[in-house]
């Protein structure tokens, strides 16, 4: 057993804990991400996007439904809106995608796939855990947006570090 935000304890396995225990380990690979670049500017919008993911999981560790939702814990529409911007401007800097990409290229840009891929487990965490209880619209769609960034994101390093993108092919030869 283990306490929730307020003190309800639930189970170790508790739909809420995969939620917000994926939305951590998504934040640690974002850290190591971190470590793979010197973009000054990137490194700052990841630490943004970090910090965004305590407040992702610090409301998924409350059940609102026994303990009143703490203001750092709110997901806002503006954190949603500035996911958006930074897909449209990263992936404006992409030649058109016309073909299924494999997760590969440089280091950052396969680190960025992990963590697109984990994004996209704590989304699925997160609406299992929506099936049976009340989970505000700005939690879901700023995870959604997030690996959607992370994809281009992914590109974009692997172009800005002229690695070419690995075209998947259906006979992979």
């Amino acid at each position: 057993m283990t306490s929730l935000v307020g003190g309800v304890r639930v189970p170790k396995t508790h739909e809420r804990l995969e939620a917000y225990g994926t939305i951590d380990e998504l934040n640690s690979h974002i850290g190591l991400l971190m470590s793979l670049t010197d973009d000054s500017k990137l490194k700052e919008w990841l630490t943004e996007v970090q910090c965004n993911l305590f407040t992702v999981g610090s409301y998924l560790a409350t059940d609102t439904s026994q303990t009143e939702l703490r203001q750092q814990s709110v997901v806002t529409t503006e954190m949603v809106e500035a996911m958006e911007r930074a897909i449209d401007e990263t992936d404006s800097a992409l030649p058109p995608l016309r073909l299924f990409v494999l997760p590969a290229g440089t280091q950052a840009a396969s680190q960025c796939h992990v963590c697109r891929t984990v994004c996209r487990r704590a989304e699925r965490r997160i609406l299992a855990l929506a099936a049976n209880t009340e989970v505000d619209e700005n939690v879901i769609a700023y995870v959604n947006r997030l690996s959607d960034y992370l994809f281009v994101l992914a590109r974009k390093l692997n172009v800005d570090a002229g690695q070419d993108e690995i075209i998947w092919k259906r006979t992979c030869k």
